[in-house]
């Protein structure tokens, strides 16, 4: 049988105050996670957190036994972002996750990690990428395990998968600020409302369904992405790594769930019982069974309701 995956934590994709952030480490730092991504993905603007701070928990995580991985941001607008840009990828002490072909430009001939926002949907676009210095590729989350499994057969030797197991899905970025907008306020002058949101804006449509989470520019699912049931299956399928999105609560409970499911402490079904409680809103999984992203698979709805 395959080894057990490890386990990451994504970077943080909120808006959280520094002393939050640098709290939130220090627990992780005491975690069963083997991977921690650190950085701004999502919004430039967010700048409690200055780039020496990053790099100052990299050290410390590191101390603390952890594999430390420096993110980029999605999208950039600006030279200033271009320059923080170049800093991160310069560095020499930490490998380095993508979010954008630019950022996979200035890495070049050394190791480093596609983020979701890559978008390797492709066998070809993967052997490419392999070329240029891809040591771990982080699966798209709109795809299904059958994509999965044709991507595992076919994969470069040497190359790391992973996959998001819990957390909202990311499903899109736009220049404008949709938290801004919601406040009637302009991006250029946005007052910072997303520190209000630790968990991002759930937006509800006319029927009162939640169906998306506004997160700045970034667009999330309100449903919470839970793929604890598949983690043998993943193992089957050789995925090297799976990821926990970081939430502003309850994240050091989710990552023992998972870490106990996982080395058999804990059998599946009962951890997504225990996750479904720490949910803002529910669970999803429907993308990964080829269907819509916002549904749950009948056989977890039986679970989940025979609590």
């Amino acid at each position: 049988m395959s080894n057990n995956p490890r386990l990451s934590l994504g970077p943080i994709l909120y808006y959280w105050s520094r002393d939050d952030v640098f709290e939130f480490y220090r627990r992780i730092a005491d975690s069963p996670v083997d991977i921690v991504y650190l950085g701004e993905t999502v919004c430039s603007k967010r700048m409690l957190m200055r780039t020496d701070d990053w790099f100052d928990l990299a050290e410390r995580l590191t101390a603390a036994g952890k594999e430390v991985v420096l993110s980029t941001l999605a999208l950039l607008e600006a030279e200033s972002e271009l320059k923080r840009l170049r800093r991160i990828c310069a560095n020499e002490a930490y490998l380095v996750e993508a979010n954008d072909m630019g950022a996979v430009q200035l890495l070049r001939g050394r190791p480093f990690v596609a983020g979701h926002s890559v978008n390797i949907y492709n066998e070809r676009t993967l052997r490419l990428l392999a070329e240029e210095g891809l040591k771990r590729w982080v699966f798209p989350l709109e795809l299904a395990v059958g994509t999965l499994a044709d991507m595992q057969s076919a994969r470069p030797a040497g190359i790391e998968t992973e996959v998001l197991v819990y957390g909202r899905l990311p499903l899109a970025y736009s220049a404008r600020c949709f938290t801004a907008r919601a406040h009637n306020l302009p991006k250029d002058d946005c007052q910072y409302r997303c520190l209000d949101y630790p968990d991002g804006l759930t937006l509800s449509a006319q029927d009162d369904t939640r169906f998306l989470a506004l997160n700045g520019i970034q667009t999330q699912s309100a449903q919470t992405c839970n793929l604890i049931a598949e983690l043998e299956r993943m193992r089957e399928l050789g995925v090297d790594v799976v990821r926990i999105s970081p939430q502003s609560r309850h994240s050091d409970r989710i990552i023992d769930i998972f870490h106990r499911c996982s080395t058999g402490g804990m059998e599946p079904e009962e951890g997504g019982r225990h996750l479904e409680r720490l949910m803002p809103v529910g669970s999803c999984n429907g993308y990964w069974h080829g269907e819509a992203g916002m549904q749950v698979t009948q056989a977890q709805v039986r679970e989940l309701s025979a609590e």
